[in-house]
C-alpha cells in the first residue's frame, strides 16, 4: 500500500481533528471535498483503487462528532421524521445488491465497468456481469455518503449553526477559484507538474487540453467536466444566498466569479446544467407568497436576462472577431459536441445500462456493477427501480424541506437545497457512477438539519441576516 503526501497529511489534521471542537472538524471535511483528484493512499488488492483524502478525513469527522454528541443525533438523521431515511433505505438496498446481485445474475447481462489492474491501469469495458472490485468501492462510497449525511445533521442539531454552514460554503468557494487561477496560470507558464502532488488518485488525467483556444480549468480535480459539477453546486449556493440578500456584496462576487469559470471550463455538461440551474433560481427571485415572505431579487434577474442579447448584438457590431472566436467556441462544446467520439461513447454506456435494466428484470445488477453517462440510468442499471424510486424519495423529500427557524437559517436552508439541485442536474446529464461526492451530501444533511431550531439545549441564538444595501 502506497500513501501519498496528501495522505500523510490528512493522518496528521485527523488526528488534530479529534483533540479540537466540533466545529474545526465540520470545516475541514467540507474543505477537504475540494481535493477530489487527491489519493491519501491505493489499495493493490483492489486493483490499485485509490483512498481519496476526503473518504480519509471523513472517518475523522465521524469519529469525532461521536465523541462528542453520541450516536443519538446521528440516529434522528435518519429516523422518520427526516430525509435520511430513504437514504438509509436505499443504501441498505445498495449494500444488499452489491453483496449478492453480481452472483446470483452472473452471465445474464453484459455490462460497461472500470477495470483495474495493480499498475494502476484503467479502461473501460463491455464485460459479463459478475462480481468485482467497483462493488465493493461503491459501497464504500455509498456508506460514506450516508455517514456524512447523518454526521452533518448531527453537527447541526448538537451546536452548529447555519452561519457555520454559509462560511464553510465561502471559504470553500474561493479556494476553488484561487486553485482554479492557479491552474491556468501554471498551464500557461509551463508548470503544471506543481499541481501533481494534489491529482494523485487512479484517474486518467485530462488537465490540460484547450478547446476554440481556451485552457480548459480543471482546477485541482482530474478534468474540467468534474470541476465544472464541482463548481456549479458552490455558484447555486452562492447565488442563492445573493437572492435572499445574505452579505449582497460577497456572495454576488463569488458567485459571478464562479459563473465565469463555469463558462471558461468548456464544459458542456455544465452549461447545460447551468441552464436548468437559472431557471430554479430565476424562479427562486420571484417574490415568494408564503408565510415568510422571502423576496428575492426579480429585476435584477429580469435586467440580466434583457441584458444578453443586446450585449451580443453590440458585440457583432464591433468586435466582429471576437464574434467569430464566441462562434467556434460554440460549436466545439455545443454544437459538434453530439457527433463526437465522447458522445458515442456515452451514449452506448447508457444503451448498454437500460439493457443491463431490462436484462435483470428491473432489479438492477448490483452496486458498483454497471456504469453509465446518466445518473437516472446508473441507478436504473445498479439499484434497480427500487432503489430509483428510494433516491427519488430521498432527494424529493430534501428540495420540499420547509424551514420553520429563523430568518438566516431559511436563507441557508434553501442555498443549500439549490446547491442539491445543481449536483443532482449535473449528474443525470453526465453522472457515471453511483457516488455522488461528499460535497452533495454535506449539503443534503444541512438542508434537513436547518429547516428547525437546533435540538441540543444551550446552542446559542440564532443569528441574524446579514444584509447589504
Amino acid at each position: 500500500m502506497r500513501i501519498e503526501l496528501l495522505g500523510l497529511l490528512s493522518l496528521v489534521l485527523g488526528g488534530v481533528v479529534l483533540l479540537a471542537p466540533p466545529r474545526m472538524a465540520f470545516y475541514v471535511i467540507v474543505l477537504s471535498t475540494l481535493f477530489g483528484a487527491a489519493a491519501a493512499f491505493g489499495v493493490p488488492g483492489l486493483g490499485g483503487a485509490s483512498v481519496l483524502v476526503p473518504s480519509l478525513l471523513l472517518a475523522f469527522f465521524c469519529l469525532r462528532l461521536f465523541m462528542a454528541h453520541g450516536e443519538r443525533p446521528v440516529f434522528a438523521a435518519v429516523s422518520s421524521s427526516s430525509p435520511g431515511i430513504w437514504l438509509l433505505l436505499l443504501t441498505v438496498y445498495g449494500v444488499f445488491s452489491a453483496l449478492f446481485f453480481p452472483r446470483i445474475l452472473q452471465g445474464v447481462t453484459e455490462t460497461m465497468i472500470v477495470l483495474r489492474s495493480s499498475a494502476g491501469h484503467r479502461i473501460i469495458d463491455l464485460t459479463p456481469l459478475s462480481f468485482s472490485s467497483n462493488n465493493i468501492t461503491q459501497t464504500v462510497y455509498a456508506l460514506g455518503g450516508l455517514f456524512c449525511f447523518a454526521f452533518t445533521y448531527a453537527y447541526l442539531k448538537r451546536g452548529g449553526t447555519a452561519r457555520d454552514v454559509v462560511n464553510a460554503m465561502l471559504v470553500l468557494a474561493v479556494a476553488n477559484l484561487v486553485f482554479a487561477l492557479l491552474d491556468v496560470v501554471t498551464y500557461r507558464t509551463g508548470t503544471a507538474h506543481l499541481f501533481d502532488f494534489i491529482r494523485t488518485a487512479n484517474y486518467a488525467l485530462l488537465t490540460g487540453s484547450e478547446k476554440a483556444g481556451f485552457k480548459r480549468i480543471s482546477g485541482t480535480f482530474p478534468e474540467a467536466s468534474a470541476f465544472a459539477g464541482y463548481t456549479i453546486v458552490l455558484f447555486a449556493f452562492t447565488a442563492s444566498l445573493w437572492l435572499d440578500r445574505m452579505r449582497s456584496m460577497t456572495t454576488g462576487v463569488i458567485a459571478g466569479l464562479l459563473l465565469l469559470a463555469l463558462l471558461l471550463s468548456t464544459s458542456t455538461t455544465a452549461l447545460v446544467s447551468l441552464a436548468a440551474v437559472m431557471v430554479f433560481l430565476s424562479w427562486r427571485a420571484l417574490p415568494a407568497t408564503g408565510p415568510h415572505g422571502v423576496t428575492g431579487r426579480p429585476a435584477a434577474i429580469a435586467l440580466a436576462l434583457l441584458s444578453v442579447p443586446l450585449c451580443f448584438m453590440l458585440v457583432l457590431v464591433f468586435a466582429p472577431g471576437f464574434a467569430d472566436g464566441v462562434q467556434s467556441f460554440l460549436d466545439e462544446t455545443l454544437y459538434s459536441k453530439l457527433s463526437s467520439q465522447s458522445a458515442r461513447e456515452r451514449m452506448q454506456w447508457n444503451a448498454v445500462a437500460f439493457q443491463v435494466f431490462l436484462d435483470t428484470w428491473g432489479w438492477g445488477a448490483g452496486l458498483g456493477s454497471a456504469r453509465a453517462s446518466s445518473y437516472a440510468l446508473v441507478l436504473l442499471s445498479n439499484v434497480g427501480l427500487i432503489g430509483a424510486i428510494l433516491f427519488a424519495l430521498f432527494v424529493g423529500n430534501t428540495l420540499m424541506l420547509r424551514s420553520d427557524a429563523g430568518r438566516y437559517e431559511r436563507a441557508a436552508t434553501r442555498a443549500a437545497k439549490a446547491g442539491v439541485f445543481a449536483g443532482l442536474c449535473e449528474a443525470m446529464i453526465s453522472g457515471t457512477v453511483y457516488d455522488l461526492g461528499l460535497l452533495f451530501f454535506i449539503l443534503a444533511g444541512s438542508a434537513a438539519a436547518l429547516r428547525s431550531e437546533p435540538v441540543a439545549a444551550g446552542a446559542g441564538s440564532r443569528t441574524r441576516l446579514e444584509t447589504v444595501s
